[in-house]
């Protein structure tokens, strides 16, 4: 036996659990829910592992979670007979927070969602919740297969330090024992815990065990107080919007009820269940590389994995639930899985069913939709590229802000924006910008707000890459409008007028072209603008700043491009470069042009040096 050790807490832990005790969790009662989810899924791998090697079971027939009241010591104990685990194990999984995203999350806290209890289900520290209603906590575990004096014995009081040792344990699994503070001690009652169960965890498959009251106080016998049956196996006629509700609560940890739930039984050529649920509220680690998806795979109601890519692509992360074969071999591994025919045909068929039952929930019930849209859209974006198959019906879920929207609000459809053109308009034309304040602002617009037509105002992180890839809609091309020539939104009146004023400043154009030499790849008079003197615009096949700059911010290699400046032969500082060239203007209207498309100047104070000049 190891001589007990003392540790401190990693910092995020230490934050995460004062604002637990102090603030996050408005329904203490939640912790019992959280402490059976955790040992329900210590079950699963045990019964899983044990396929392959029945010896880790060390004999029991008999797999369940047992939950124990010692009135006279003020505790409450959870005790599983699961996978259990190692010192190191403990170390890694209690001692520290091994998800990347947490301390993020922390920092990004203010004292208002602090106080939001439904963010405790989105980065899952269950365990800690132990803290709420507990002045010390005591976990004794064992991994299966290991030997009894292999035990370990972890005990904190939640404030910084917790210290951990070797113990004799002589069964496997995980027993967290809880010494309840005193003003919670409503939690020593047994009818208490039973409700508590029956709330949210009547549908774990694990039985639940608590002590039978009999008559004379005597004699001890456990009885399952849940319903412990797969609650995907039940029929859809006997469940109500609140079973539903409960399930999801108790499988994602979430405090709210789904947006809406997909549950369908197939037979035939293969048997299968599956029970997915759409969420509200995006996870705060949605854009984590290593974030775990939602998915639990069963077979024949055994738990196989979970959070397996593919179960479900990464377009879809968000989604949740379980998915139950007869078809698949219960000693099924992952790699195995990655080429299995069986998991193809049932991520196809799901992938599918969640596309249909999000585009009826366009059509039918849009206040839904869009509460969808607002936490998941960009996510979806993802999928008009990486899933080519399904490409049309993920394009007709898009959503946009456009100039005719006027809001920042993403509520216009591809759809609707088709069904709105001019019938002599080709092409779906759309602009890129870091803000929506910035693409609303674009010089590169003035033409096509005066001829009335409607741009698509791209703002999201995902956008560049999207429409770099998602070339066409319906027949209709998609058209950046600060990328090449627009000659196709000009009449032939409007094209001869054009030629002839470009006729007018060739002379000027040579002499700015010289002076910006270095900086362009050509300079010409612009077709676009009505207000501003300048913009820049990039070559058709080139990669338009924006993109740029994305691509620099994250930090790749770009090779280097020279945009083409375009000047507004209307506008008065354009017209004074009729009488005299003055290179000092000359480079206002450039670092003008970069400005407004949202780049960086490489010389901010030369700027304001000619800036300053002009306006003598």
């Amino acid at each position: 036996m190891t001589t007990k050790q003392t540790h401190t807490f990693q910092t995020e832990v230490s934050q995460l659990l004062d604002i637990m005790i102090h603030s996050l969790y408005s329904n203490k009662e939640i912790f019992l829910r959280e402490l059976i989810s955790n040992a329900s899924d210590a079950i699963d791998k045990v019964k899983f592992a044990s396929l392959s090697d029945d010896t880790l079971v060390e004999g029991k027939e008999e797999l369940n979670i047992h939950i124990d009241i010692d009135k006279s010591a003020g505790t409450v104990t959870i005790t599983d007979n699961g996978i259990g685990m190692t010192e190191s194990e403990v170390n890694k999984n209690i001692g520290t927070i091994a998800n990347s995203g947490t301390k993020k999350f922390l920092n990004s806290l203010d004292e208002k969602q602090a106080q939001d209890s439904n963010l405790i289900g989105q980065f899952g520290v269950g365990f800690y919740s132990s803290f709420i209603v507990s002045d010390k906590v005591t976990l004794i575990t064992r991994k299966a297969g290991s030997k009894s004096k292999k035990g370990t014995k972890w005990t904190s009081t939640g404030k910084g330090k917790y210290s951990i040792e070797s113990v004799d344990c002589p069964d496997f699994g995980t027993s967290v024992t809880l010494h309840l503070k005193k003003k919670e001690k409503e939690f020593l009652e047994s009818y208490r815990l039973r409700n508590i169960v029956s709330k949210y965890s009547d549908h774990i498959t694990v039985p639940i065990m608590m002590i039978k009251q009999s008559d004379d106080n005597k004699e001890i016998e456990y009885e399952t107080i849940n319903k412990a049956n797969a609650f995907w196996t039940q029929d859809k006629a006997d469940l109500k919007q609140k079973d539903y509700d409960e399930f999801y609560k108790s499988l994602t940890y979430d405090f709210e009820g789904p947006l809406t739930q997909l549950h369908n039984k197939v037979e035939g050529k293969l048997d299968y269940t599956s029970l997915l649920f759409i969420p509200k509220k995006a996870p705060f680690d949605m854009w984590e590389p290593k974030r775990k998806g939602g998915i639990k795979l069963y077979a024949k109601r055994v738990f196989i994995m979970e959070d397996n890519e593919e179960l479900m692509p990464l377009y879809l992360r968000f989604v949740k639930g379980v998915i139950d074969t007869a078809d698949l071999s219960l000693n099924v591994s992952r790699e195995i899985l990655q080429s299995n025919k069986v998991v193809d045909t049932i991520r196809k068929a799901n992938v599918k069913r969640i596309l249909n039952a999000l585009s009826k929930m366009s059509k039918n019930k849009p206040e839904d939709y869009d509460i969808f849209w607002q936490e998941f859209g960009m996510v979806i974006k993802e999928g008009v590229v990486e899933d080519f198959s399904n490409k049309d019906s993920i394009a007709e879920l898009l959503r946009f802000s456009t100039t005719k929207s006027d809001s920042e609000k993403q509520t216009v459809s591809l759809k609707d924006y088709v069904e709105g053109m001019d019938k002599d308009q080709k092409e779906i034309y759309y602009v890129t910008a870091e803000t929506y304040q910035a693409a609303k602002g674009s010089p590169h617009l003035e033409i096509f707000k005066q001829k009335g037509i409607e741009v698509l105002l791209l703002s999201d992180r995902v956008d560049e890459w999207m429409v770099n890839n998602f070339t066409e809609f319906e027949g209709k091309g998609l058209k950046s409008i600060s990328k090449g020539d627009l000659d196709s939104i000009d009449s032939k009146e409007e094209k001869e007028g054009k030629e002839k004023v470009a006729k007018d400043f060739e002379g000027v154009i040579k002499k700015v072209s010289k002076i910006l030499d270095s900086q362009v790849k050509q300079v010409k008079v612009s077709s676009r603008l009505s207000e501003s003197p300048s913009c820049l615009v990039a070559d058709e096949n080139e990669m338009g700043g924006n993109m740029e700059r994305i691509m620099k911010s994250l930090g790749q290699d770009v090779p280097e491009t020279k945009p083409i400046l375009e000047i507004n032969p209307n506008h008065p500082l354009v017209k004074k470069l009729k009488t005299k060239v003055d290179k000092d203007l000359v480079n206002v209207l450039f670092d003008q042009a970069v400005l407004s498309e949202g780049g960086q100047l490489k010389d901010p104070a030369e700027f304001v040096k000619r800036m300053n000049k002009l306006i003598k």
